[in-house]
């Protein structure tokens, strides 16, 4: 294959990653994010939870804008943007540099959005002086963070209206 048949193949993703834009989250986005919570949970996660378990996760949270709002006031939340709208965000607690949550819309997942909100993160708790960064990643997520240089610190489960749900802890050291 030519390099310019290559490029014409790239060129929606291109195009797509151009759209994307990385800020902090503002009150608008809250009801994205409480879609993209949902989307990611019921779709993005059935290769590795059972419906039941992702019921019970998705349930967690209400799908109402104004719960996410509430959040935002408690925790940095990085937002990435496509078109406008909300695609995937992360939520940080500075403090103890824990990253709290990480979603993307699933039909975008393996793009590398996920990993760019994690960058922007990290660089945040390495300006605030912060030296290790951790997270508890659901079994989407666990793999790819191994793959990128954290550490597993091992299983554990946590309850979701009476279901079990295996996640890993994990760290990563910032320098």
């Amino acid at each position: 294959m030519s390099y310019s048949q290559q490029d014409s193949l790239l060129s929606p993703l291109r195009k797509a990653q151009s759209r994307l834009l990385y800020r902090q989250g503002r009150a608008r986005d809250a009801a994205d994010q409480a879609e993209v919570f949902h989307h990611a949970v019921m779709q993005g996660a059935s290769q590795h939870y059972s419906l039941a378990q992702r019921e019970a996760w998705a349930g967690a949270l209400p799908r109402d804008g104004s719960a996410w709002l509430a959040r935002q006031a408690l925790y940095t939340t990085l937002v990435a943007e496509c078109d406008g709208r909300c695609v995937g965000f992360l939520e940080l607690d500075a403090t103890r540099a824990h990253i709290v949550t990480l979603y993307v819309w699933p039909s975008l997942g393996g793009r590398g959005i996920g990993m760019q909100l994690l960058e922007l993160a990290e660089s945040q708790l390495r300006d605030a002086g912060m030296r290790r960064v951790i997270i508890e990643a659901s079994l989407c997520l666990a793999d790819s963070l191994a793959h990128r240089g954290w550490k597993s610190h091992g299983e554990e489960w946590v309850e979701r209206a009476g279901e079990r749900l295996p996640r890993h802890s994990m760290s990563k050291g910032l320098h």
